[in-house]
């Protein structure tokens, strides 16, 4: 298990997807190793929200 407890990207690549795009790589890791994750993040707390396709590796 995992907890993601803060997302951050530079200020130079706001509003890009660079956010969401780390956050589908840590999807992609947590289903290949069976990890379960605890998102604290409120970015990722939205992400996982408003996109029901990931969340299957929620706790």
């Amino acid at each position: 298990m995992i907890v993601i407890d803060h997302t951050e990207v530079d200020a130079s690549l706001g509003g890009q997807g660079v956010g969401r795009r780390l956050l589908d790589a840590l999807v992609q890791w947590a289903r290949e190793t069976g990890t379960r994750v605890i998102a604290l993040c409120p970015f990722a707390k939205a992400q996982f929200n408003k996109d029901p396709t990931i969340r299957d590796v929620l706790r």
